[in-house]
């Protein structure tokens, strides 16, 4: 007996499986990040406090997501919602370190309900990040090694205080700001064109962030770094 051919079921189309979105779209993310990439997240997190688009909080946990960042990826979520992003491949900021040097790693000095103090005879970094949450941090630059020209402060005070303390035959700079706090950065010039420069870059939020001379501190052996590289 023969048996009845069943019609056999059309055969719909296949559908190819739509590619999973990025996490980050820029093809970069997997770079490491560097300090100038933090850097330049942590100001825009800077104006969205100031401009009230962030709550004090939500700021300090957004700044401690920054700093624990490996790499661009990392960084760029987490200031999407906010206006202002920049890409990473646009100019870094103004002031930069000497070409050819190694960045090397920022140093870190966090003072959370408590209190940091760096001082003494200490070689300083090319980078430092400043962060003060109801407690203070001193940072006395007076009889430290400068092993570079530029130095660069990043100071954050947030029901705190950060204090910074500089030779006075150095160049001192600063920009900042303070909501419902203080900001205060005493320029310097110094007379000799390879004094250090020390440039100062925060904002404080009920607050404090104070850069000054300290009267009587001296470097004295700009001279003699002059005469090593003359030759004299």
């Amino acid at each position: 007996m023969d048996l009845e051919k069943q019609p056999e079921p059309e055969k719909k189309p296949q559908r190819s499986a739509a590619p999973a979105e990025p996490a980050f779209a820029d093809p970069q993310g997997s770079l490491r990040a560097s300090d100038a990439d933090r850097d330049r997240i942590a100001d825009i997190l800077r104006d969205a406090l100031a401009e009230g688009r962030l709550d004090a909080e939500e700021h300090s946990d957004r700044i401690d997501a920054v700093y624990r960042a490996k790499t661009v990826g990392e960084l760029e979520p987490i200031v999407r919602d906010l206006p202002g992003a920049r890409t990473p491949h646009e100019p870094e900021p103004v002031f930069r370190s000497e070409p050819g040097l190694p960045e090397g790693p920022a140093d870190n000095l966090v003072a959370i309900f408590s209190s940091t103090t760096r001082k003494g005879r200490w070689r300083v970094g090319r980078r430092t990040n400043a962060f003060a949450l109801f407690g203070s941090i001193e940072v006395d630059l007076t009889e430290a090694i400068f092993a570079q020209q530029l130095t660069t402060i990043n100071a954050t005070s947030i029901f705190g205080s950060v204090e910074i303390r500089v030779p006075e035959n150095i160049s001192l700079r600063g920009s900042g700001s303070g909501i419902f706090g203080n900001f205060e950065v005493v320029t310097l010039e110094g007379v000799d064109p390879q004094a250090p420069l020390v440039v100062i870059n925060g904002y404080s939020v009920f607050g404090n962030v104070e850069a000054r001379p300290k009267r009587g501190k001296w470097i004295t052996d700009i001279q003699d770094k002059l005469k090593k590289r003359s030759g004299d």
